[in-house]
C-alpha cells in the first residue's frame, strides 16, 4: 500500500464521521486557543517591557549607589524605596560625593553623570493642588531619549533655568485633559462629573506653576527638640514655595512600575538642587554615626555604547560603590517571566491534554466500529505497518487542523482582549497598548505541538487496530 492510498484511505474515514471528527479537532482547537492566547500575554509583556527600555535608550544606563543591595531587592523595594535597603554608612569606605563623582565622569566610556535629585513636592496651578515628585535632570540628557522627543515645548536649554516637564497622567491629576491634534474630543460622564477641563498643549507651555516643597523648621525644633522623639511627635515643617514655568509636555516612561503612573515633574538639575526640600533620603543620612561624611544617596551614569557598561561597572565597582542597571534587573524580568510563561503554558496544555483524550476516544471507537474493515485490509495483504499509519495519518490530521484554527482563535482572543483592555486604559488617559504578541515561534510552535500532542494520543489507538487479529475481524458484524 502506497503513502497516497494509505492517505486516501485516511481522510475517507474522517470524512464519513464528520460529526465525531468536528466535535474531536474542535477540542484540539479551543486547547491550541488557549495555549497561544496565555501565552502570547506573557510573551507580550516581556516585549514592552524590552521594548520600553530600548526606547527610552536605558540599556546604556546605570545607577550609582554608595553601596552593593541585591537586584532582587531593589526591583521589589522600587526607586522610591531603594534608600531604605541603604544600611548605616560605613566609615572605612569612599563616599559617593563630588570627587568621586568626577572620578566617574572620566571613566572612558561615560557619557553623561550626575547626582539624583528627588524629592516629594506639591503642585498648585488652576486652583488645584496635586502631590508629586520632582526629579532633576541636567540640561544634556537632551540627547537621550525620551527627552529628545518631547511632543510638545522643548527640554530645558539650561541647568538653572526656571521652568520644568509634566506629563499628562499629572495634568489629569490636575483635572486637565489635553486635546491633542487630530484626535476628537469625548468626554465621559465621569469626567464630567470630577470637573475635568480640554486644553490644548500651546495653552498651558509657559504658564507659571507654583512648586510647593517641605523642609524642617529648625527654630521649631530647637524651641521643642524632644517632640519628634515621642511616639506620637511629628518633624515640624514648614513649606517652601518655588515658582516655574512649564517648558514642556511629554509622555516619559522611565522605570517599569507601570505605563500609566505619575512620574512627577522634571526640573533642570541645579535649580532642582536649589530648591528647599529636605536634605537626607533615609534615616541613616540623618542620624548615623557618620552623619558628618557628605555625598549623594546615587548618582545617574549614562555609557556612550551598551558595549561599554560591564566596563564601566566593573571601575565603578572597583572604587567601592554598588551599580543598579537596568540591564540587570531586564534579566529578573526574564527569570519571571519565564515562570509566568510556563505557569499559563501549564494551563493551556491542561485543555490540550483533555483534547487528546478526546482523540483516544473517537480513534477507539472508531476501531470498533472498523473491525471488520481492519480484518479485510489485513486479509489481502495489509501489514500491521500500514493499518497503524492509517490511524497515524488520522491523528496527525485531527491535530494539524486543531493546531491551525486553533493558533486563528487564539488570535481572535487575544485581540478581543486587547481592544477591551485598551477601551477601559483610554478612559483612564493611558496610551493604546498591545498587551499580547503572537511571535513566529508560538505560531509554529503550537502547530507542531498539536500535531505531536494528536499523535501520542493516537499511539494507542493504532497499535491497538495493527493487533486486530484478521480471522476474527473477518466473523464480527
Amino acid at each position: 500500500m502506497t503513502f497516497d492510498e494509505t492517505l486516501r484511505i485516511a481522510v475517507s474515514n474522517l470524512w464519513r464521521t464528520k460529526l465525531r471528527t468536528f466535535l474531536t479537532t474542535l477540542g484540539v482547537v479551543i486547547g491550541i486557543g488557549a495555549l497561544v492566547s496565555m501565552m502570547s500575554f506573557g510573551t507580550g509583556m516581556q516585549k514592552n517591557i524590552t521594548e520600553m527600555f530600548e526606547k527610552n535608550d536605558l540599556f546604556t544606563s546605570m545607577q550609582v549607589l554608595p553601596q552593593k543591595v541585591d537586584v532582587a531587592e531593589a526591583m521589589q523595594a522600587g526607586p522610591e524605596g531603594l534608600a531604605g535597603l541603604m544600611k548605616p554608612p560605613d566609615a572605612g569606605k569612599p563616599a559617593l560625593d563630588d570627587s568621586a563623582l568626577q572620578k566617574i565622569r572620566l571613566i572612558g566610556g561615560v557619557s553623561l553623570a550626575y547626582p539624583e535629585v528627588s524629592f516629594p513636592a506639591k503642585i498648585r496651578f488652576r486652583g488645584q493642588e496635586v502631590k508629586t515628585q520632582v526629579r532633576g535632570l541636567p540640561a544634556g540628557m537632551a540627547r537621550y531619549k525620551p527627552y529628545s522627543e518631547i511632543p510638545y515645548g522643548r527640554f530645558f536649554n539650561g541647568d538653572t533655568e526656571n521652568s520644568l516637564i509634566v506629563n499628562p497622567p499629572l495634568l489629569r491629576k490636575l483635572k486637565i485633559l489635553l486635546v491633542e491634534p487630530g484626535k476628537s474630543i469625548r468626554m465621559s460622564a465621569e469626567d464630567t462629573l470630577r470637573g475635568m477641563v480640554w486644553l490644548s498643549p500651546d495653552s498651558l507651555l509657559g504658564r507659571e506653576v507654583e512648586v510647593v516643597s517641605s523642609v524642617v523648621d529648625v527654630p521649631s525644633l530647637m524651641r521643642n527638640p524632644f517632640a519628634a522623639m515621642s511616639f506620637d511627635g511629628v518633624v515640624p515643617l514648614k513649606e517652601q514655595t518655588t515658582r516655574l514655568r512649564i517648558a514642556g509636555i511629554a509622555r516619559i516612561q522611565s522605570d517599569v512600575n507601570g505605563p500609566y503612573r505619575d512620574r512627577g515633574i522634571y526640573v533642570p538639575l541645579k535649580t532642582a538642587q536649589s530648591m528647599p526640600h529636605m536634605g537626607f533620603s533615609n534615616i541613616w543620612e540623618l542620624v548615623g554615626k557618620d552623619a558628618e561624611k557628605k555625598g549623594y544617596p546615587s548618582l545617574y551614569v549614562r555609557v556612550k555604547k551598551v558595549t561599554a557598561l560591564d566596563t564601566v561597572k566593573k571601575q565603578i565597582e572597583a572604587m567601592g560603590f554598588g551599580t543598579l542597571a537596568i540591564a540587570d534587573q531586564l534579566q529578573e524580568f526574564k527569570k519571571g517571566f519565564l515562570i509566568f510563561d510556563m505557569a499559563l503554558g501549564a494551563v493551556g496544555t491542561i485543555a490540550l491534554v483533555v483534547a487528546a483524550l478526546g482523540i483516544i476516544n473517537t480513534m477507539v471507537m472508531s476501531i470498533l466500529e472498523r473491525t471488520r474493515e481492519i480484518g479485510i485490509m489485513k486479509a489481502i495483504g495489509g501489514s500491521e505497518n500500514e493499518i497503524r499509519g492509517i490511524f497515524f495519518i488520522e491523528a496527525g490530521a485531527i491535530g494539524l487542523l486543531g493546531g491551525i484554527f486553533g493558533l486563528m482563535l487564539g488570535w481572535v482572543v487575544t485581540r478581543v482582549a486587547n481592544m477591551i483592555a485598551n477601551i477601559y486604559i483610554a478612559r483612564q488617559g493611558g496610551p493604546h497598548i498591545d498587551y499580547f504578541y503572537i511571535p513566529p515561534w508560538l505560531i509554529l510552535g503550537a502547530v507542531v505541538f498539536s500535531i505531536l500532542v494528536s499523535l501520542l494520543a493516537g499511539m494507542y489507538p493504532a497499535a491497538r487496530a495493527a493487533r486486530v487479529n484478521p480471522v476474527e475481524a473477518l466473523r464480527h458484524d
